[in-house]
């Protein structure tokens, strides 16, 4: 039995059915998908939810090719623009163009970033030298110390916002570390060109999810929450509304935030029930703005954009593969998004729109707007990812792939390498399921 028909599910019931296993897999909601979560929108696809791949993704690339699906880049041509406080800068490349002190600070604070978080083991970041020490500080207070100028700081601030959802303070120091280690350094994470942002999927990410799940030949039930499991002897009783199911092995696909609403019998493990507890989703509100031409790039700019204040924290162009449907998406992230979700419909719109003016300058009017508050969805309670807070992962992170009886564990957050991304749902799917093949 499969709890989520996400990536990290289907692909553990995609190997257990290879290997000839009878598996069945549980969706809360109403679709597949997870955090993936395409959309028509305007005359073509958008994706609300998790969008983009990079070099190095080995994982999801092959998956891409194997299920028929093609990639194709980000658009990143032209100028890119800053926004702090009441400045406006533009700039090309990978850092804006602020004061040389300030540059040369954010390029030594990216290096000692990826240099510490080098001493971190993957498999098990808490057994690091200081990991204790690491994992009593949050990330923001490191990086306080890091940065000695007010610009520098600000963009590390900006750039934890964009690869967490979360603000620095909401992180300890270890998982911020493994974080960056896990998506192969801060470079990586922030960039596009060569970077974990660089392609798209042609048709929405969230069809490597259908196509799995149509693979399933019918074995995947929509609208089935789970709201216990029960371990006896040789299996396991999971139960939902529509009634018990008896299995001889589980596969959890779910982030922690979510298992912690269902009861298990026998309790489980310390380690375990605290994630659950004490390990919340990121947060973000992600805009999608259609226009009928793609006026940024008429101008010379790329779409992409950052912003140390306000509702939204970044811009990139959302076209279509050959610039059709022209788009740009916002993020609103961390405690901003918090409060911007919050707001009414029509009040986050007006906002992400003022924000696209005071990037661009007056914009045409918008053809649609659409956004996508995954704090509200009940079957997320966040996004992109499960975070640390301080003290959780030497306390408990030995329990998120540690197997409890005959419950195996999947999820992005359970990755070792891309965490948090696609590519590391698609690992973690691997892993539990040869966990039960050596098991059953």
């Amino acid at each position: 039995m499969v709890v989520g028909a996400g990536l990290a599910g289907l692909t553990a019931a995609r190997r257990l059915a290879a290997a000839g296993r009878k598996v069945h897999v549980l969706e809360a909601r109403d679709r597949v998908g997870g955090r993936t979560y395409t959309v028509p929108f305007a005359g073509g696809p958008i994706d609300l939810g998790g969008q983009w791949i990079g070099p190095g993704q080995d994982r999801v690339l092959a998956l891409a090719r194997e299920l028929g699906v093609a990639t194709f880049p980000q658009h990143h041509a032209g100028r890119k623009v800053a926004c702090f406080g009441d400045a406006r800068l533009t700039y090309r490349g990978l850092l804006p163009r602020v004061r040389l002190r300030a540059l040369l600070d954010l390029a030594l604070a990216m290096q000692r970033i990826d240099w510490r978080a080098r001493k971190v083991p993957l498999a098990a970041p808490w057994t690091a030298a200081e990991a204790a020490a690491w994992d009593r500080r949050t990330a923001a207070a490191w990086l306080d110390e890091l940065a000695r100028t007010p610009e520098a700081r600000a963009l590390l601030e900006v750039a934890t916002q964009a690869i967490f959802a979360a603000d620095s303070d909401a992180v300890s120091l270890l998982y911020f570390l493994f974080y960056v280690r896990s998506g192969r350094g801060m470079t990586s994470l922030t960039s596009i060109r060569r970077g974990a942002q660089q392609d798209r999927l042609v048709g929405g990410a969230q069809q490597l999810a259908q196509r799995l799940a149509d693979r399933l030949s019918g074995h995947v039930r929509l609208n089935t929450p789970v709201t216990a499991i029960d371990q006896q002897g040789d299996a396991v009783t999971v139960s939902t509304a529509a009634g018990p199911l008896r299995a001889r092995a589980v596969v959890l696909a779910v982030p922690p935030a979510l298992a912690r609403a269902i009861a298990f019998t026998p309790a489980l493990p310390d380690a375990r029930a605290a994630l659950h507890a004490d390990m919340p989703m990121g947060s973000v509100v992600k805009c999608v703005v259609a226009y009928e031409r793609a006026f940024w790039r008429e101008q010379g700019f790329s779409g992409e954009a950052i912003l140390d204040r306000g509702p939204v924290r970044m811009l990139f162009d959302d076209c279509s593969a050959g610039g059709e449907h022209p788009a740009l998406v916002a993020f609103s992230v961390g405690s901003a998004a918090k409060e911007f979700g919050a707001r009414p419909e029509a009040e986050r719109r007006a906002a992400v729109l003022r924000e696209i003016d005071r990037v661009f300058g007056t914009a045409p009017p918008p053809l649609a707007y659409v956004d996508k508050d995954w704090t509200a969805d009940p079957w997320s309670a966040g996004c992109y990812v499960g975070l640390m807070p301080p003290g959780l992962m030497t306390r408990a992170g030995e329990g998120l792939r540690r197997p409890c009886g005959r419950i195996h564990f999947a999820g992005t957050e359970t990755a070792t390498r891309w965490a948090g991304y696609l590519d590391g749902a698609i690992e973690s799917g691997e892993r539990a399921a040869a966990e039960v093949l050596a098991r059953v």
